[in-house]
């Protein structure tokens, strides 16, 4: 049997990048997959592209820092598929304005904390719920390196991933004892289109000193951050609850040199 053989996954941000590669892994272990996703021709070729792997998947646009509009995620969630037992709050966005707390200005720093945390709270606030009355299940938090050391310039991002951590473990406490597991994913730089824009295309990103710091001295891949994605969903990690999984080639335990 596979991994995730009928389980129902939301999964946010799933139109492209780690959000897609996870979108496609749940489906080939069996589960149903619910695309949340921002932009309307982005989530459907998304849902259509996993639909043509023969497995199921809807799209239900969605901007998860509005409330409404995730009541209404969930609603059609229940509605199309009758339950919850995944979600996985991997939407999040990385802003080249983002900036030191002197410099930064304040819409950039309201933008980043409403999808990068506001849409974890008002996915569990209302996906939880559902999960709890399927029977139990799991949540997925998407966190950083940004999480768990000091990375200059871009304040707003590391505030909203340091809360994302500290949210995962108070609902891994609040939620356990209710079938529900919480736990956090924390990457470091991996190869998608949102990194290539807020970083890589920076004149002022040196890559190369960054990551030959890290011991695996490489950017990783969606498809790698998917895989740790899988496992959190799945039976097979029973027993974790409130982990914050570093899936970031070393980077958070290499000295700089």
């Amino acid at each position: 049997m596979r991994r995730l053989e009928n389980k129902i996954a939301v999964i946010t941000g799933a139109g492209r990048g780690i959000g897609f590669a996870a979108a496609v892994a749940f489906a080939r272990e069996g589960a149903k997959v619910v695309i949340a996703e921002i932009d309307d021709q982005t989530g459907r070729r998304a849902a259509e592209r996993i639909r043509n792997l023969d497995a199921d998947a809807a799209f239900v646009r969605t901007d998860c820092s509005r409330p409404e509009e995730v009541q209404n995620l969930m609603a059609r969630t229940l509605e199309l598929y009758g339950g919850l037992n995944v979600l996985y709050n991997n939407a999040s966005v990385f802003l080249r304005d983002d900036a030191p707390a002197t410099q930064l200005d304040e819409a950039v720093w309201q933008r980043v904390l409403r999808t990068n945390l506001d849409s974890v709270f008002l996915c569990s606030k209302y996906g939880i719920p559902l999960i709890v009355a399927s029977g139990g299940g799991s949540v997925i938090n998407t966190g950083s390196s940004a999480s768990l050391i000091g990375i200059p310039g871009c304040d707003a991002y590391t505030a909203a991933k340091g809360a994302t951590v500290a949210l995962t473990r108070s609902l891994a406490v609040t939620y356990g004892r209710k079938g529900v597991r919480v736990n956090c994913i924390c990457p470091a730089g991996v190869e998608t289109e949102m990194l290539r824009q807020s970083n890589l295309e920076n004149p002022d990103f040196d890559s190369e000193f960054f990551f030959s710091r890290a011991p695996l001295a490489r950017f990783g891949t969606p498809e790698e951050i998917a895989q740790v994605a899988v496992f959190l969903a799945s039976d097979e990690s029973s027993y974790i609850n409130g982990a914050i999984l570093r899936a970031d080639g070393g980077i958070t335990i290499a000295p700089i040199s």
